[in-house]
C-alpha cells in the first residue's frame, strides 16, 4: 500500500511541475494553470495519505469513499466546463463588438474618401 500511496503522491507533484512548466513557457494560462495546480496539489495530497478521503467519506454520509472521489472529481470537472464556456462567450462577445467597431469604422473611412477622393490617391 505505501508504493501506491508514494506513486500516487508523486503523480500529483509530477502534475504540478508540468503545469507550473506550461505555465512559465506561456503554453497555459496562469489563471487556469493555478486551478490545475490546486487539482495536481489535491491529488498529491489525497495520494500521500488515503485515509483522508475515508475520513471524509465517513463524515459526509458516503458509505463508499470512491463514490465521493469520483463525485468530487465530476463536480470539479463540471465547473471547469461552465468556466471554461463563460470565458468563451466573453471572448465571442468582444469579438463580435470588435468585428462591428471595425465595419463601422471602415463605413466611416470610406465615407472620408468618398468626401475627399484627391486625400485618398495620395496614400
Amino acid at each position: 500500500m505505501a508504493s501506491l500511496q508514494i506513486t500516487t503522491a508523486l503523480l500529483g507533484i509530477g502534475l504540478a511541475a508540468l503545469i507550473l512548466y506550461l505555465i512559465r513557457r506561456d503554453h497555459l494560462y496562469l489563471m487556469h494553470g493555478l486551478f490545475w495546480v490546486v487539482v495536481a496539489a489535491a491529488a498529491a495530497i489525497l495520494g500521500a495519505w488515503p485515509g483522508l478521503i475515508d475520513r471524509l467519506a465517513s463524515w459526509t454520509g458516503f458509505s463508499y469513499p470512491p463514490a465521493l472521489l469520483l463525485l468530487l472529481a465530476c463536480m470539479v470537472l463540471i465547473i471547469k466546463a461552465l468556466h471554461t464556456d463563460m470565458v468563451n462567450t466573453r471572448i465571442e462577445r468582444d469579438v463580435r463588438r470588435m468585428n462591428q467597431r471595425l465595419a463601422l469604422l471602415e463605413a466611416d473611412l470610406d465615407t472620408v474618401r468618398l468626401a475627399h477622393p484627391s486625400d485618398s490617391d495620395i496614400s
